[in-house]
């Protein structure tokens, strides 16, 4: 050992006047702490010689020259009096990037460097910080806090717990209203998630979740309230809250979907809330969109129950990997096993969080690629007895086959933005599939394994099976083809049912979608001389251009004015007389027909043209300005060779004889016609329907609607969580106001904060 230890000479001061040498000048100076060395670099040119060359201009300045020492004052004045002309060039472009202190040294100065102290600045930002990240309110008073802020910024004067919580609340409600602002100007529908957070007092803390999408077709996530329910289990509570909602948000007519936790879906509150739906908004197909379960929960209840089907085994597996994991002794062991068998697994083993079903299933997965080795550890580690099975082990492979099925299932949640309608269908149409399959397996442990699961999974099948569906259809690259290939293998011999009630609601919902559209009935000729058209005077924008009625060879006389208008029944036709002459309102298609003044129309019925008997004159059907005109006449001539006008008014009524013989196809029809898209894994469904909102108006803003919709409500950290959120105690101590404001904020300022407000104008004051 002692033959390892090198000695060190100790360094012997030179006493004698003799100068060092440039080789030993590094080792005796000390390091250099003038700022001039900021802008100079020592280069040796020689023996004894070394020289400041500027990092700027590159320009050489004597500093050491045999035992003469320059010093630094020149090389001061070539920085601090911008002698070097890169630095003077640089003033010119920056004034005042250098100035000199008292004693003549440069020092940097920056342009703005000092920014003049804001108090309510600083408290802002304060409130901000608590917020984004939830640290309590009461980090004010904490001495620890205070005394670190007052090393930063002496003049900071610390706030009061209600200072701070009124600023909390005060951008809240700046933030809310901007929010507010931001849904108001969207035209489409809003569809909202409901989740109920527990506490330890046994309070409630509903949370209502807007979605929605802009007209820029983003899709938006947005906590709107946090209401606080002292009694949670009762019925009334959430109606109260999603009230509570609508009306703070101006929502009553426009919601389009609920999605409630599942274990609040129960009848009681469903057909309070349909009521209640029923007269303040209008439901859409009758209600069937209304009300959802959460997709989360449903697959965790499997999960969960599945997992208890098989208690016993998964606490055994549990056991096991919990024996390996707390010992490094015994995890040394197990190791070393498993490289004597060369085990191929890649999986480490850990202990789950029972709170999280996943981690569960990942736990048993990595196990059950490592059976062998547990198997042998029986021999080599005699405390260890409580290996499982062989039986166990197959078992276990099968639960994990069915767990994986509900982990991808619920994996679709788990990313950062919130999936599009479209995309849980496949999932959900999988899944129902092979538990079907699995329910009529042969095998009985996996039959009574996979029927109960299947009977509780059916029921939220049924509640959502044409929601997906529809949702589905309008993603451009399956339409109806993926419902028509996956009900044929859910439904079999029945399939066709299924599918023609999947077109049924689509075709259903898009017309109610065109009725929202179609203008009110306007009065198309009023009473009065404002009503009134000159004969002589061209009519304006959207009145019935008439022609000159004085032609020869008119097969029938015009009727007076004192005769009425009669119309021909037609379907989708209107009657009306010739005085008080109004529209009637619009057809089923969008078209419109009217009387008019001294004119009989006749329309066909579906193609939503005008044809009118004046004097011979055939109304036409309307212009693109929304005026309407007939077509020119050709006048007889003596010659029966010439014919006078444009030549074109026989084609004027083929055509119109034509159109009228056929149905126009409806934007949704002509979307189900066109060719499946590729299908693509990074398709952007909703820029697609951006690009075609202009060939697809009606049904881009029922795609919007749609696709906008929720199917859970659980967050996406929460997805697999076995229990139910729980507010913890230091916020369900707070006023209810400030846990909506803390809550609500956080979230919205994720998405980016507005400008910051106008310090002094006021303090939001509230009563506690």
């Amino acid at each position: 050992m002692d033959a390892a230890i090198v000695p060190v000479s100790p360094i012997t001061p030179i006493v004698n006047a003799e100068p060092p040498s440039s080789e030993m000048q590094p080792n005796k100076r000390r390091r250099k702490k003038s700022a001039v060395w900021d802008y100079f670099t020592v280069e040796t040119v020689g023996d004894g010689c070394i020289r400041a060359c500027c990092n700027q201009c590159k320009k050489s300045f004597a500093y050491i020259t045999g035992s003469k020492l320059a010093g630094t004052s020149h090389l001061k004045r070539h920085i601090a009096l911008a002698i070097c002309p890169v630095i003077r060039q640089k003033n010119e472009q920056t004034p005042g990037l250098i100035t000199r202190s008292a004693t003549g040294q440069p020092k940097k100065r920056y342009r703005n460097a000092s920014t003049p102290f804001d108090q309510e600045h600083c408290t802002h930002e304060m409130a901000k910080m608590i917020i984004m990240h939830e640290y309590p309110l009461h980090i004010v008073e904490h001495q620890g806090f205070s005394e670190f802020v007052k090393t930063l910024q002496p003049q900071f004067n610390m706030v009061s717990f209600n200072t701070i919580q009124q600023d909390c609340v005060a951008m809240f409600l700046r933030e809310k209203q901007n929010l507010l602002n931001f849904i108001s100007g969207i035209s489409g529908r809003v569809s909202l998630t409901l989740d109920l957070w527990t506490s330890n007092q046994t309070v409630g803390h509903v949370f209502l979740t807007g979605h929605f999408i802009d007209t820029e077709w983003n899709l938006h996530r947005r906590i709107l309230n946090v209401i606080r329910v002292p009694y949670p289990d009762s019925d009334g509570a959430i109606n109260q809250a999603v009230v509570s909602c609508l009306t703070d948000w101006n929502l009553e007519n426009r919601l389009l979907t609920l999605t409630l936790d599942e274990s609040f879906a129960n009848e009681t509150p469903n057909g309070n809330l349909r009521g209640f739906f029923s007269v303040k908004n209008p439901l859409m197909l009758n209600g069937q969109l209304l009300i959802g379960n959460c997709y989360a929960r449903v697959i965790s209840h499997l999960a969960q129950e599945a997992l208890g089907a098989m208690g016993e085994t998964v606490q055994k597996i549990r056991e096991s990997v919990k024996y390996v994991k707390t010992s490094d002794v015994c995890e040394d062991k197990f190791l070393e096993v498993k490289q004597q068998l060369q085990v191929p697994s890649t999986k480490d083993l850990f202990i789950d969080d029972q709170t999280k079903w996943n981690t569960t299933y990942h736990m048993l997965v990595a196990a059950g690629e490592l059976k062998e080795v547990f198997a042998c550890l029986e021999t080599a580690d005699p405390d260890y007895r409580i290996a499982p099975g062989m039986d166990d082990w197959k078992r276990m492979e099968i639960l994990c086959s069915f767990l994986k099925l509900f982990f991808d299932a619920a994996n679709i949640l788990t990313s950062p933005t919130y999936p599009t309608a479209n995309l849980f269908y496949h999932e959900v149409s999988k899944l129902q599939l092979d538990l079907t399959h699995a329910a009529l397996s042969r095998d009985p442990f996996i039959s009574n394994l996979i029927k109960p699961l299947k009977e509780k999974f059916d029921r939220y099948w049924n509640d959502c099976w044409l929601v997906v569906a529809i949702a589905v259809v309008l993603d451009p690259r399956f339409k109806m083809k993926l419902v028509e290939f996956s009900f044929s293998r859910i439904y079999d011999d029945d399939a066709g049912m299924w599918v023609k009630m999947v077109d049924d609601g689509l075709h259903e919902l898009f017309s109610e979608y065109v009725s929202e559209l179609l203008p009110p009935p306007e009065t198309f000729v009023e009473e009065g001389n404002d009503g009134d058209v000159p004969k002589n005077e061209m009519p304006e924008k959207g009145t019935i251009r008439e022609k000159d009625t004085s032609q020869e060879g008119s097969p029938q006389e015009a009727p007076t004015q004192d005769e009425s208008l009669q119309v021909a029944p037609q379907e989708g036709s209107f009657q009306g007389s010739s005085e008080e002459a109004s529209l009637q309102g619009p057809l089923h298609d969008g078209s419109f027909q009217g009387p008019q003044q001294d004119a009989s129309l006749q329309g066909p019925p579906h193609d939503g043209s005008f044809q009118g008997t004046m004097q011979d004159a055939s109304l036409q059907g309307p212009l693109q300005d929304g005026s309407f005109e007939a077509p020119p006449q050709e006048v007889a001539s003596q010659d029966p060779l010439i014919s006078i006008g444009d030549g074109l008014s026989d084609f004027e009524v083929y055509i119109s004889e034509f159109g009228g013989s056929q149905q126009m196809k409806s934007e949704l029809d002509q979307y189900l016609e066109e060719s499946l898209l590729p299908r693509l894994a990074d398709f952007d469904i909703l820029g697609w329907w951006k690009l075609n909102e202009i060939k697809y108006p009606t049904l881009s803003r029922m795609a919007s609607d749609i696709l906008s919709i929720p199917f859970s409500v659980a967050a996406p950290d929460s997805v697999f969580d076995t229990d139910r959120k729980q507010m913890d105690s230091y916020r369900s101590s707070l006023h209810p106001v400030t846990v909506e404001a803390l809550i609500c904020s956080k979230d919205w300022l994720q998405y980016g904060a507005s400008s910051a407000p106008e310090f002094g104008n006021g303090i939001v004051k509230m009563e506690y």
